[in-house]
């Protein structure tokens, strides 16, 4: 009697999986506003039933599928900068992040819906706003951190303009990505226009 929650409770988690899952494959095929529950369902192998036990409506599912992707990106930066001393070394920390961020034309088009359904939501552009406020929080905290051991460039302003400027080229390769579908050439482009705006332009970090 003990297992049954334990065992409902899985059984529901990996449910909610699947439905995320099939959900980022139909919505990237075909785009949000041209999917309906029951594509999504279809591709999951559920019943309707077992999608309102979940969400109660698309647009939560949808908001849930980009929250699920944008957290593992903001993870993914944050670790990758976690990893030096006092100081940054920023070509390294630029090698790490540009290897590990997702750079995915499937994602970024679903990005690209979300960004576009926000614009004419108020309540999911707050929401954007949020996650993109994090990761800039993210990049602009390990900045801080290293002051006096790492220098900006001072056309940068301070750390937070430097997050901002982190993000706005990461928004600019993957809109190129998303025409020419060329993954690689987006990484080397991330890694050289991010380690020209943090750094002289140089392979060896700017420090004080």
């Amino acid at each position: 009697m003990e297992d049954t929650p334990k065992r409902v409770t899985r059984r529901r988690v990996q449910t909610r999986a699947r439905l995320l899952d099939a959900a980022f494959q139909v919505f990237a095929a075909k785009g949000f506003g041209r999917v309906s529950i029951e594509e999504v369902c279809e591709a999951a192998g559920f019943s309707r039933g077992a999608f309102y036990s979940n969400f109660a409506t698309l647009d939560e599912l949808f908001f849930a599928l980009y929250q699920e992707r944008a957290d593992l990106i903001a993870a993914q930066v944050a670790e990758a900068l976690a990893q030096d001393g006092p100081g940054l070394d920023v070509p390294a920390a630029v090698d790490r992040v540009t290897e590990v961020l997702l750079l995915d034309v499937d994602w970024l088009l679903v990005k690209t819906d979300f960004l576009v359904h926000a614009a004419r939501d108020p309540e999911v552009a707050r929401a954007l706003l949020d996650h993109r406020g994090r990761l800039r929080e993210a990049i602009a905290d390990r900045l801080f951190r290293a002051r006096g051991h790492t220098e900006l460039p001072a056309v940068l302003g301070d750390v937070d303009g430097a997050a901002h400027a982190v993000v706005a080229a990461y928004d600019g390769v993957t809109t190129q990505l998303l025409l020419d579908k060329d993954v690689e050439a987006a990484r080397a482009w991330l890694k050289q226009l991010l380690t020209a705006l943090l750094t002289d332009g140089s392979s060896s970090p700017s420090r004080i």
